[in-house]
């Protein structure tokens, strides 16, 4: 085994890993948030789909990290390592958090009704960590 090929799986691993914490962090949420509103005979707000599938993004910026390493021709091994391990864990940390944003988000949503787009601002500034990590790895990768 190579140290490409190690890189190579880590992006997509770890970021689909922070994905899937992401998305059921930001799930468990939003179907606490439903039930409170059905319990109390208020209108579930639909919208809290938008946090549950946010983290989700985070695997495609993995899948096109992971294929930048595959085809970084003149790119020293070791760098296709780290670029991988820390760059999907970097990724998947901002999946995560976006997550766990979202939840909060779907909470307060439920409970107020008002502030979308301010939740929905929050879930896209963390967003934005994680296409930095993906944008300024590709440009080492050459």
């Amino acid at each position: 085994m190579n140290l490409e090929f190690l890189g190579y799986v880590a992006a997509i691993t770890f970021s689909a890993c922070g994905s899937a914490l992401g998305t059921g962090a930001a799930g468990m949420a939003a179907i606490g948030a439903w039930k409170k509103c059905f319990v109390q005979n208020r209108p579930a707000p639909f919208l809290l789909v938008a946090f549950v599938g946010a983290p989700l993004s985070q695997t495609i910026y993995g899948m096109i990290l992971m294929n930048a390493i595959l085809s970084a021709a003149n790119t020293d091994p070791s760098a296709k390592l780290f670029a991988g391990v820390f760059g999907g864990i970097a990724i998947g940390m901002s999946a995560f958090f976006q997550g766990r944003a979202g939840a909060n988000g779907s909470d307060a949503l439920a409970e107020t009704g008002k502030g979308f787009g301010n939740y929905i601002m929050v879930v896209g500034v963390i967003e934005t960590v994680a296409l930095f990590v993906m944008v300024f790895l590709l440009g080492t990768l050459k």
